[in-house]
């Protein structure tokens, strides 16, 4: 470290992503958040990745929701559960213009997709409609996949997939409202149209909870010639126990 950038350290000691507690390294979480940051480790659904109990390879087990509704994927992984820390990590990516989430997200993400990501992989965010882009001015799902990008040296192509209507928000409805709300929302850019023919798509959003949006991302990706699609967010929605 230079000069400068020690001198800047003494003024600007480095905080936790969520708190003000000072930490070691910029991007880090304090002891107390990390404890609370609630990781998806061990056996996952090989759709999803939510936590699943008992033992198994991680690979083809599932949970009950991928188990009845469609997943137009062969693989899914998500770095944390929805929750604690996690919501509030999300939210803040989201919500609160917190972009510099992005890079720290990106290395979960990049550990928990490290057997869905390789150098033939081309990385689509789930596309914001115009009209959201120019309220919150980003598109959360893009900034992780150019934050994944730089982690892993992926292809990343942000504007691939887009909206073509401004879909209801899900708060509140029901799984088949959601996936009917979603239905045909969602197209290849066709601009971008030719990046798909035989590729190996990574579809990135900042959290799963039904699926619909992704199923929605993933057969336009599928229209469009994608050989293989694969999802990995931030956060998975899990039920309660």
């Amino acid at each position: 470290m230079g000069v400068m950038q020690r001198a800047l350290a003494l003024i600007y000691p480095d905080q936790c992503l969520l708190c003000s507690a000072l930490v070691d390294q910029p991007g880090a979480l304090c002891g107390s958040c990390w404890r609370e940051t609630p990781f998806l480790k061990g056996l996952g659904c090989g759709l999803c990745g939510a936590a699943l109990p008992g033992q198994g390879d991680g690979t083809t087990d599932m949970c009950d929701d991928c188990l009845t509704l469609p997943r137009p994927w062969t693989k899914g992984r998500a770095a944390l559960s929805y929750r604690d820390a996690g919501r509030k990590l999300v939210l803040a990516l989201k919500h609160a213009d917190r972009i510099d989430l992005a890079g720290p997200a990106a290395r979960w993400m990049a550990r928990a997709g490290k057997d869905v990501l390789s150098s033939d992989t081309l990385l689509i965010p789930v596309p914001a409609h115009w009209t959201r882009l120019v309220a919150r001015r980003y598109n959360q799902a893009a900034e992780l996949a150019r934050a994944l990008s730089s982690e892993t040296g992926c292809r990343v192509c942000p504007d691939g997939l887009i909206r073509l209507r401004r879909t209801k928000v899900h708060d509140g409805m029901g799984v088949d409202a959601r996936f009917a709300n979603m239905d045909g929302a969602i197209v290849a850019n066709p601009r971008r149209k030719g990046i798909f023919a035989g590729a190996q798509v990574c579809l990135i959003d900042d959290v799963m909870t039904s699926g619909a949006t992704l199923a929605a991302a993933a057969s336009a990706c599928s229209a469009s010639g994608a050989e293989q699609i694969f999802v990995l967010v931030l956060a998975r929605v899990e039920k309660s126990p």
